[in-house]
């Protein structure tokens, strides 16, 4: 059967953000020990339908067709009928950036971060372990076709060189001078950095995230997002995984700390506290991205072996006001109320596959490992999220640039 016939024959899909939210307001059962599925997990089938479901006829096939979607009652009278789901629909993808070399003859991959610099006028990345090649960023010049316009390599303060060895570059912020941020996930550490490329400074972060067994922090998960808020007042820097302290010991989901600085009023942030989020079981945080007061983008992310690549985008607001945890010594014993409340925005399982190619496995050849991801100012609640993939210099992986337009909490 055609797949067009059959999504005319198929059900309605369900209001699914409608019963997220309902699902949501009733989880008051978070904390009880059970033997079944926990309450998260029951509502995010419900927020999220079965990838299987939804996507084994399409990827036999090669194209996915468009989800029917019910408005919510009270939505906007013109609302984004997206077709990865009610809030967000898949516009294109460029490869162009896949095993591309750029203008000084450097290979491109590894890319692991995305955010708009204004003084270049373009999108800069940070590359994800280099190996024993210089850290850099790059700067991307967006268009039909994505090209490098130019590097900057990263040096310590005495202008001695970072590379792999010796730095983990995850993600990046500009600041409102210009200067960029940069979290490294081997220690971690979050540097400032000139616009030549040289160290001027670096955030405090608290003993407890540090890599064991100076820390709690598990390897190659530790500071894997990083945002500023459009205001500069704000930066936040999340979690990939779960501290040792913060683990579970009733077979609950585990949640992630994320820090939060505020700007001192003399150029520089002091940490002021931290909350708490948790990601869907088995999911890590690949990026955190502000797009407004108190509002955040996060996209989850995770991979199985032989099924393929998971990723998933949520909002949360309020962020500035969240519940300050910097105090709770195991984040598992906060009650779900004291943790940031998440939106749906897509699972990218359920988008079409706009013809993308895939070299290994997924669920949706158009699923990557997608790490960085960048919100374009928008009007009222609609706005474009760029989202980026980490190739890792494999080549079973592609370098990979997303743009879907979403509507934003």
């Amino acid at each position: 059967m055609p797949l067009a016939e059959q999504a005319d024959r198929g059900p309605r899909r369900a209001d699914w953000m409608g019963d997220f939210a309902s699902a949501n307001r009733c989880s008051s059962n978070f904390m009880r020990p059970s033997t079944g599925p926990s309450t998260q997990e029951r509502f995010m089938k419900m927020a999220f339908p079965s990838r299987r479901r939804l996507m084994a006829p399409a990827v036999a096939a090669g194209v996915l067709a468009p989800l029917l979607v019910v408005p919510t009652a009270g939505a906007s009278s013109v609302p984004l009928v997206g077709n990865c789901s009610q809030r967000a629909e898949a516009v294109s993808y460029s490869d162009s950036l896949d095993k591309a070399t750029t203008v000084d003859g450097i290979g491109v991959g590894g890319l692991s971060a995305i955010t708009y610099d204004k003084v270049s006028r373009s999108y800069a990345t940070v590359v994800d372990r280099s190996g024993t090649q210089p850290a850099r960023l790059m700067f991307v010049r967006d268009g039909h076709t994505p090209q490098v316009i130019k590097t900057t390599a990263l040096k310590r303060a005495d202008g001695t060189a970072l590379d792999g060895t010796n730095f983990d570059g995850e993600e990046l912020a500009v600041l409102p001078d210009g200067t960029f941020l940069v979290s490294s996930e081997a220690e971690p550490s979050i540097r400032v950095f000139g616009r030549d490329g040289v160290q001027r400074g670096e955030l405090p972060v608290p003993g407890r995230f540090r890599v064991t067994p100076a820390g709690e922090a598990p390897e190659n998960a530790t500071l894997e997002g990083l945002t500023i808020s459009p205001d500069g007042k704000y930066v936040y820097a999340a979690m990939e995984g779960t501290l040792a302290g913060d683990a579970p010991s009733n077979g609950e989901v585990a949640r992630h700390r994320v820090l939060v600085y505020r700007a001192d009023g003399r150029g520089g942030y002091r940490l002021a506290r931290q909350f708490g989020y948790q990601a869907d079981r088995g999911n890590r945080i690949a990026e955190v991205t502000a797009y407004g007061d108190g509002r955040l983008v996060f996209l989850e992310a995770a991979f199985t072996s032989g099924v393929g690549n998971t990723a998933r985008v949520y909002a949360v607001t309020g962020a500035n006001r969240a519940t300050d945890v910097s105090g709770v010594q195991n984040l598992s014993t906060v009650p779900h109320r004291g943790l940031v409340e998440k939106q749906p925005v897509a699972d990218l399982a359920n988008c079409p596959t706009l013809g993308a190619p895939g070299k290994q496995p997924q669920l949706n050849p158009l699923l990557e490992n997608f790490e960085g991801l960048a919100v374009e100012p928008g009007r009222g609640a609609r706005h474009r999220l760029l989202l980026i993939s980490d190739d890792n210099f494999g080549a079973n992986q592609t370098t990979r640039i997303l743009r879907i337009d979403a509507r934003l909490p």
